[in-house]
Order: structure tokens, then sequence, then C-alpha cells
């Protein structure tokens, strides 16, 4: 059934986890657990997805020709900012 498990194991593992948690428990741990899993489904689904549409995005990045970018020497010099100069306190005293 679940691989080396068995009904009676099963059995019992679902005595165990009913006197822990008590019957009142069970329903809100079964939908924890129906949450947990359906999130893990959903982040999965959505990593592939988003796998591929980053791939789909590099192929079409490498379908088109690099273009050329200038370059500061064909543009001119570039303006450099001059820090202030540095103010001196005068002490009185």
């Amino acid at each position: 059934m679940f691989g080396s498990l068995g009904f009676t194991e099963l059995i019992l593992i679902l005595a165990i986890v009913l006197l822990i948690f008590g019957a009142g428990k069970l329903p809100q741990l079964g939908e924890g657990v129906g949450k947990a899993i359906k999130g893990f489904k959903k982040s999965v689904h959505e990593a592939d997805a988003i796998e591929g549409e980053a791939q789909g995005t590099q192929q079409q990045m490498a379908a088109v020709p690099q273009q050329s970018t200038p370059t500061a020497s064909a543009q001119g010099p570039v303006p450099v900012e001059q820090p202030a100069a540095p103010v001196q306190s005068v002490s009185r005293g």
C-alpha cells in the first residue's frame, strides 16, 4: 500500500495521532496539512512557469542582434563634479 507500511501499521499510526491531538483537533490538522500540500504544489508549478519564462526571454535576447553602445570618448569629455571647499571653523576665545 504505502511502501513497507501495511494496513495494521497505518491503523496504529492513526490511533496514536488521535490520542495525541484528540478528536476535536483532527479536522484542523487535516485542513492544515491539505493547505500545506496545496501551497507546495502551487509553488512548484509557479517555479516551473517562471523558469519557462526566463528561458523564453533568454532565447528572445539571443535572437536579437547586439547593438553597439556609444563610448564616452565619442560623446566628448564627461563633466566631473568638484567637491566643495572645506569650511574652517573660527574659534573664539
